[in-house]
């Protein structure tokens, strides 16, 4: 019988590309991987992985096998959780995931408090952009994600997963001090449309959202600068280099030289946690789905 880590090396290597990269995930040296991995190959008498370039490429038994491997984990998944639900004790080990401002206005905060009420409970967290955690999630890589889900551009949530709408979240324009409009309490949309845009990055799910959103009404967006961090768009938008939008979600403060205005329309996404059906029953998942909703709710 192989042993569960050895499959666990084997199937990192799948989902990271790289023996590295499966390390990373597992949280072990570069060389505990390729032991395991070593050790894999001798025991079902067949290559694993084939060198490609700087990185390795599964064989076709490899990948038949990762297949077998998934089932393994999720049934152990399963397993774990019907065991933890039946001893009903928050405890344990628990990974979350979310989007940069999630990070910073819900999960901080969570983390806080069941640090607070669970002693037993270790948490781990990772930034990641829904694109990212979701499929994370679906694997059982990852237990709660913290996903967004603009109005506009609805993110699809596969069935083996179980959600929990947090929050809606709205968004603001930042407007240069400076600017024709900043002195107005709220703004169209329609009045931005010989500006430039400060947005995010090329390829965020928020840059695209921007694009589509700004379109519908109306108006071609001329982006002129993009930027990953809120505070870097900020700092654009003080120097008088354009205007951006900004979700209130942990919002750091406002530089000066930069004006909040409300949008007419309102423009908002909503924010969710995600976790597997199966996972349900592990108080762990419970406890921190609460401790989200609730520092949603503050």
């Amino acid at each position: 019988m192989h042993d569960l880590a050895q499959l666990r090396a084997l199937h990192a290597v799948a989902r990271n590309g790289s023996i590295s990269g499966a390390a990373d995930a597992l949280h072990v040296t570069i060389s505990a991987v390729s032991q395991r991995l070593a050790k894999l190959e001798r025991e079902v008498g067949q290559p694993l992985l084939e060198r490609h370039g700087r990185s390795v490429r599964l064989t076709d038994s490899a990948r038949l096998l990762v297949g077998y491997i998934e089932q393994i984990l999720l049934l152990l998944g399963e397993a774990e959780a019907s065991l933890e639900g039946q001893k009903g004790a928050v405890a344990g080990t628990l990974s979350i995931a979310a989007f940069p401002t999630a990070a910073r206005g819900l999960v901080s905060g969570t983390l806080r408090g069941l640090r607070e009420d669970y002693p037993n409970l270790r948490v781990e967290f990772t930034e990641l952009e829904p694109e990212e955690s979701l499929p994370r999630v679906v694997r059982g890589d990852v237990d709660i994600a913290v996903v967004q889900d603009w109005f506009t551009s609805p993110l699809q949530i596969p069935d083996v997963l179980m959600k929990e709408h947090l929050l809606d979240d709205v968004t603001d324009v930042a407007l240069p001090a400076g600017h024709p409009l900043a002195d107005r309490e709220t703004v169209d949309l329609s009045e931005l449309a010989n500006d430039p845009w400060v947005t995010w990055s090329v390829g965020q799910m928020c840059h695209n959202w921007l694009l589509d959103t700004i379109r519908e009404h109306g108006v071609q967006p001329r982006i002129a600068h993009t930027a990953a961090e809120y505070a870097t768009q900020l700092a654009l938008v003080a120097g008088g280099n354009g205007v951006a939008m900004i979700p209130r979600l942990g919002r750091d403060s406002t530089p000066s030289g930069v004006r909040i205005v409300r949008v007419e329309p309102v423009l908002s996404r909503q924010v969710f946690a995600l976790w597997r059906n199966e996972a349900v029953r592990r108080p762990a998942i419970r406890a921190a789905v609460e401790a989200l909703a609730t520092a949603a709710g503050q």
